[in-house]
């Protein structure tokens, strides 16, 4: 990836540069050196955590983290009073201190690190002013909501010396890991092309809710923080805010940031040249905006990968709908959390050729060849639902204890942000493709669109304010 990638992008939509501001107060707008922070968090000290968001993923780490033996759960942060007692309740921490807003948990000192399981557009703003706070963070996937987030988000990171893992667990799997060594072996021939798909039936959807007052204790002004100002409805807020743009990018960001991130993975890919996609909401009848059916291609230097999304139809009889599928010359391979290698046939060609009443002279001849296979059939892994990735491993936990232990390494983590700004880029680019009805040229040195201006205009969003200001203030975009 280019050197663009760690610097904050020149777009002339783009909030203007200014003098920092103490927007989180003198206390936290001045970032611990990585010097100062080693001499605070020794090898044998606890390390203090904080949350932000009790969701359904919120409650999850929650509950891994409580089974780590050199962590203290210090504080929780949520906007919906009656989640944010119940998650302190929770952690089980008589002493944990609840917040209704962020900024006065990035103020705690006891607090080194921040877990952001928020809806998907406060990932990146979280993320760059905990890092600016002296935090180091892990945040859930997807990284992003629009491209020049991740850039915003590496900046930060490296400007304050922080650790930031993003919640693209399922790499740490031993399948995943073994995967690779296979294509780097080369055992699967030249693999050119590689499938994945989501699946599943919910027909006829999650239904509509009305524009109504929010619900008593649900702070929504501050809910929606950088996003823009929208009417209240029920779906716009808990759980299904995921089915809307403004919040999300469907299920693309949502389960695509997962098995995209093996692909690159395995595949030791950065980015794409080309991007189509086509869809929309086709079968559901309910009030969300992201696609239920989606098909996607990149170009990547030496393969393609599609990637089909189906939300009204659960067929299973799709190899992908297993895992990605490998395709190489030699064989294939199906992975999720375990993998299974299908040999391919060496053939003589001419036999493949129809051979319907016989070729007429001086046509291709036949021959007795017999196939036989190129490589051995063969298994691994841990065997793990292909959605969801659950059970077998936890590489969730896996995840979650590799952010600590670079806590006090200061080592960059496996999942680092430069890694989920990467997959957050092929996700966003597909959407993008998606919404404007054509596809994208894409320069993955530089990160630029190429010859399409409004292509190259949905690459930026700007924050509402007062956000945009807390952005300036953290990295100066």
């Amino acid at each position: 990836m280019g050197s663009s990638s760690t610097k904050a992008p020149d777009n002339p939509g783009s909030v203007g540069k200014t003098s920092r501001r103490t927007f989180l107060g003198a206390a936290t707008a001045t970032a611990m050196t990585a010097a100062s922070y080693g001499r605070v968090l020794h090898a044998n000290d606890r390390i203090g955590v904080g949350f932000i968001g009790f969701g359904l993923i919120g409650k999850q780490h929650i509950a891994n983290f409580k089974k780590f033996d050199d962590v203290d759960l210090v504080g929780l942060c949520d906007v919906y009073k009656p989640r944010l007692d119940e998650g302190l309740d929770y952690m089980g921490n008589a002493n944990a201190r609840g917040y209704g807003d962020f900024r006065r948990m990035f103020e705690d000192k006891d607090i080194q690190g921040v877990v952001v399981a928020t809806p998907d557009h406060w990932h990146a703003l979280l993320t760059i002013l905990a890092c600016a706070a002296g935090k180091d963070v892990y945040v859930e996937k997807p990284m992003t909501v629009f491209v020049d987030e991740g850039k915003w988000m590496i900046e930060a990171a490296r400007r304050y010396s922080r650790v930031v893992t993003v919640g693209t667990q399922r790499r740490h799997g031993k399948g995943v890991a073994e995967a690779r060594k296979l294509v780097e072996s080369a055992t699967l021939g030249k693999i050119h092309s590689v499938r994945i798909a989501s699946y599943r039936n919910i027909y006829p959807g999650f239904g509509r809710t009305p524009v109504s007052d929010p619900p008593p204790g649900f702070d929504y002004d501050m809910w929606l923080g950088p996003a823009e100002k929208r009417p209240y409805t029920a779906h716009r807020g808990i759980y299904h805010f995921r089915w809307f743009w403004d919040y999300s990018g469907g299920q693309m960001t949502n389960l695509g940031a997962h098995v995209i991130d093996q692909v690159l993975y395995v595949m030791n890919a950065e980015g794409p040249s080309h991007v189509s996609s086509a869809g929309g909401r086709y079968a559901l009848e309910d009030d969300g905006e992201t696609p239920d059916l989606q098909d996607a291609v990149w170009v990547f230097p030496g393969f393609i990968l599609n990637y089909a999304i189906r939300e009204a139809n659960a067929m299973r009889g799709d190899a992908a709908a297993r895992g990605q599928v490998y395709l190489g010359t030699k064989g294939s391979l199906v992975l999720a959390g375990s993998y299974e290698v299908v040999p391919e046939y060496r053939i003589d060609p001419v036999n493949d050729i129809p051979p319907f009443a016989g070729q007429p002279i001086g046509g291709p001849v036949r021959s007795d060849t017999k196939p036989v296979p190129w490589i051995q059939a063969s298994k691994g892994g841990v065997e793990s639902d292909a959605r969801y990735g659950t059970g077998g491993e936890d590489t969730l936990a896996m995840n979650e204890r590799d952010w600590l232990n670079c806590m006090r390494t200061r080592k960059k983590p496996f999942c680092d942000v430069e890694t989920g700004h990467r997959v957050a880029v092929v996700c966003n680019l597909a959407n993008i493709s998606l919404r404007l009805g054509r596809s994208i040229r894409w320069d993955s040195e530089k990160e630029q669109v190429i010859g399409d201006k409004e292509a190259a205009a949905m690459c930026f969003r700007p924050y509402r304010p007062p956000w945009d200001r807390a952005l300036r203030s953290a990295i100066g975009v």
